[in-house]
């Protein structure tokens, strides 16, 4: 079994490679499923790995759904270069169409570019109108995996739908279970899917080591994550959830 771990900067990743973990998805922003990080950002986290783990980046230039306009798909192209400068060893990508299906004319620009370097279709494929379609419509791309919580809430509730996705999907892709995996939930991911690798955050709360918060005053919109916590992903929590897998 391989583990990937999402998380958001290079203390991150010094504490996927303490734990033992396979390979990491960097980003920013993970309160909205994850943007592209900055170039210092990535960096850093790839002088972090120093070769001992391997380090994806999301494509992703905002938040909300993931079809894009001609400048958003630019956006793409240009940061998948400078992942490239900066030494990752992967992209994470995705696009869709207004019909929910997958833009897999923008989409092969985007593998294109990114080659040679590792290439995984992330969860816009959750949201397609017929995830059995855009399977196909993957494989057509010819990256490496899936990221997929089986088109549903979380990848114990869409099971079945990924255990039918890794006996289609033979040797042409990896399928990669995410959404909702902990230490409850690893195993019966596993064994229900029959897949090789997982995908999971292994997050804390970690008190904010400022001295003086003024009260009221947020800096995200309708929905406050607090500034007085950030989460960090922890050795010891990698190692719970991988312990869990058995």
């Amino acid at each position: 079994m391989r583990f990937e771990i999402c998380l958001a900067s290079a203390d991150d990743v010094a504490a996927a490679v303490d734990a033992g973990a396979d390979r990491v998805e960097l980003c920013a922003a993970l309160f909205e499923g994850g943007i592209t990080p900055s170039i210092g950002m990535i960096e850093q986290a790839v002088a972090a790995a120093a070769g001992r783990i391997k380090v994806h980046v999301i494509i992703r230039p905002r938040g909300g759904d993931f079809v894009y306009g001609p400048a958003e798909a630019a956006v793409m192209l240009r940061d998948i270069a400078a992942v490239k400068a900066a030494g990752a060893d992967g992209v994470v990508i995705g696009a869709l169409t207004p019909d929910a299906e997958i833009d897999t004319e923008l989409c092969a620009r985007l593998v294109e570019a990114a080659r040679p370097l590792s290439v995984t279709f992330h969860r816009a494929y959750d949201v397609t109108r017929d995830p059995e379609a855009a399977f196909e419509d993957v494989i057509g791309l010819g990256v490496d995996r899936l990221l997929t919580s089986g088109a549903a809430p979380t990848a114990l509730e869409g099971a079945d739908l990924i255990a039918r996705l890794v006996e289609k999907a033979a040797a042409r892709i990896v399928i990669l279970p995410a959404g909702g995996i902990n230490e409850r939930t690893a195993a019966r991911v596993a064994e229900q899917t029959g897949a090789q690798e997982l995908h999971f955050t292994a997050s804390e709360a970690l008190p904010s080591l400022s001295r003086f918060i003024r009260p009221g005053i947020h800096m995200g919109g309708a929905l406050y994550p607090p500034e007085t916590v950030r989460a960090i992903t922890t050795t010891a929590r990698i190692h719970s959830i991988i312990a869990a897998v058995g």
